[in-house]
């Protein structure tokens, strides 16, 4: 048959791996004859034929089928062919041209971790991350605990969410939704009439434990304020400086594609404006020790002026542990001084 193939020009022979279709000609107990037209007849016998025998019952002679050529000739020089390898092949090009297209698909979800929801698409599990779930879905968890995120996740089990196909790989099984890329352009396109610099006035709608979401203007659209830019006093807490249903005004820092950064401390007057007239370095301050890090203490100078003092001042962190109590004051030098950088660095002062 090969040989055939090779000397008709006309005729491109197929290679193993190759998809053909074909139409059922014979069926006999453990076997399935198919014709592929001029390439001749293909075979499906064996263990291709058992693992294929719930998809085959109900096919009868004239039906045609696509399948996948695992070798070229065999002993009674038939195409040896498989319904099932086939079928995953096909079903992971749909998948692909799915996402080529951007095509938007409905997942119904059957179950959810900590890390997002699992579904099922065209009987490849799915997998849609919690970064990848549109705003008003995001599970906004005060203290971002991961017990309470899946509380939130499990309420969409059984619901039927409309997505795109984010990545996938056949080879690892892998298929990854995304909810909001569906919603990407339509955001882009909204967000050409803002710009960074902008201020804008909105309605806080989620606080998490690294910043507050923030919806704003006519369009409804939404941005982040990072706990960074709440304030120029360090924060633990967000909900300590704005809480849910607050109206505020805040500057636009950055826009990245379909997401935009706010800043609330941009519309404060800077408290380190001026400060090298009220401090120098070499002076001796009074300073309430903060917060003790790996990497030295902070140091509150005023309401929102924070200093520190690096660990290497007390080369271990069980020294500065001895040495050094949160919420006590104590008096330290200022060793460096950069207002610009909003940087303080200072020195304990030895009793």
């Amino acid at each position: 048959m090969k040989k055939q193939l090779d000397q008709d020009n006309s005729i491109k022979p197929p290679k193993t791996g190759d998809i053909v279709e074909g139409k059922i000609i014979g069926k006999e107990r453990q076997a399935l004859f198919l014709d592929l037209g001029a390439l001749g007849t293909g075979i499906i016998y064996g263990k291709e034929f058992q693992q294929a025998k719930t998809e085959l019952k109900d096919k009868k002679t004239g039906d045609k089928v696509f399948a996948k050529v695992v070798d070229l000739e065999n002993e009674s020089g038939y195409f040896e062919l498989s319904i099932n390898q086939a079928s995953n092949e096909l079903i992971w090009d749909g998948l692909r041209k799915k996402k080529e297209n951007g095509e938007i698909i409905t997942v119904k979800i059957s179950g959810a971790n900590r890390g997002g929801l699992l579904g099922e698409v065209s009987g490849v599990s799915a997998f849609l991350p919690v970064s990848q779930l549109e705003n008003d879905h995001y599970p906004r968890v005060k203290d971002g605990n991961s017990s309470k995120i899946l509380d939130e996740l499990q309420k969409f089990v059984g619901e039927t969410l409309e997505v795109k196909i984010f990545d996938l790989s056949p080879k690892e099984k892998k298929l990854i939704l995304s909810e909001k890329a569906k919603e990407t352009e339509k955001i882009k396109e909204l967000l050409k009439k803002y710009k960074t610099g902008d201020v804008v006035s909105g309605e806080i709608t989620g606080i998490t434990d690294f910043g507050a979401f923030v919806k704003f203007g006519k369009e409804n659209l939404e941005g982040l304020i990072h706990i960074s830019e709440l304030d120029w006093a360090i924060i633990e807490e967000p909900s300590a400086i704005v809480k849910i249903g607050q109206k505020v005004k805040a500057k636009i820092i950055e826009i990245t594609n379909d997401r935009v950064s706010l800043s609330l401390k941009a519309l404060k007057k800077d408290p380190w404006e001026g400060i090298e007239k009220k401090y120098k370095k070499g002076d001796t301050i009074s300073g309430k020790v903060t917060k003790l890090n790996p990497f030295g203490a902070f140091v509150q100078i005023e309401p929102k002026i924070q200093g520190l003092i690096h660990i290497s001042e007390f080369e271990t962190k069980i020294v500065m542990e001895e040495k050094l109590e949160i919420d006590k004051k104590y008096n330290f030098q200022i060793s460096e001084i950069h207002p610009e950088e909003h940087r303080l660095t200072l020195k304990l002062v030895e009793k």
